[in-house]
């Protein structure tokens, strides 16, 4: 693939995944002592659900991401904004009983939740992540404090991964390189927004998400709703 036709392909997917400011930059209280053990939550979907594991790695998207779930925030939510072969987001609070047409992504809980970048941690197909605002208004690269996303990708050739390595100067472990070319996902967004879980069962269900009809803005035009329920 020629360098301008890759990168800009990059950056239109970098760009998808960004949001309106929001003020402040404080979390929830931990809600997770047990730090020794991963919570799991199920987002529940029409087409099925998925269970996620939350990691331990990024304690201050883990705690948050607990604290929202329990007190409902995501409940009647939309994945807003789909776009096949990429990602499927969700978590605008905006986005409960939006009306056609109604411009979405902007919402939050009114925070920020800082960085927590760990190369071990990479955008393989089921990661969980956050969305952000872009590196402009925000260099520090501080997530949403609710806007999520869950990685689809598509495989990667060895070539296309060593050159993006090259650029982006993130190097892979041979089982990372083995994830990105046979299972898929998006490395070119790898220490730039933070990964914070993976889903382990239920990627099909990303697949079905993925395909869904959506309009010009990338939002699904049958509405694809959702809930999550921490694993007790």
């Amino acid at each position: 693939m020629r360098e301008t036709k890759f990168y800009g392909i990059l950056l239109t997917m970098l760009m998808s995944l960004t949001f309106c400011k929001v003020n402040g930059q404080e979390t929830g209280k931990k809600v997770n002592q047990e730090t020794n053990k991963e919570t799991m939550v199920i987002i529940s979907t029409p087409y099925g659900d998925m269970k996620v594991k939350l990691y331990n790695e990024t304690p201050q998207h883990r705690d948050n991401f607990i604290k929202l779930v329990k007190e409902g925030y995501y409940d009647g939510l939309l994945f807003h904004r789909v776009i096949r072969d990429f990602m499927i987001q969700g978590g605008d609070p905006n986005s409960k009983n939006a009306v056609t047409g109604q411009p979405l992504g902007s919402g939050g809980p009114g925070y920020t939740v800082p960085a927590e970048f760990n190369p071990d941690l990479i955008h393989k197909k089921g990661a969980l992540a956050a969305a952000r605002t872009g590196d402009q208004i925000n260099p520090q690269r501080a997530s949403s404090g609710s806007q999520f996303y869950i990685v689809q990708g598509k495989p990667m050739t060895e070539a296309e991964l060593d050159y993006l390595s090259s650029r982006t100067g993130v190097q892979y472990t041979p089982e990372q390189e083995a994830e990105y070319t046979t299972v898929g996902g998006t490395p070119f967004l790898d220490m730039q927004y933070t990964v914070f879980g993976e889903v382990v069962e239920g990627l099909d269900v990303i697949d079905k998400i993925a395909a869904v009809q959506t309009t010009p803005g990338d939002r699904p035009i049958k509405d694809v709703t959702f809930t999550i329920k921490v694993v007790e």
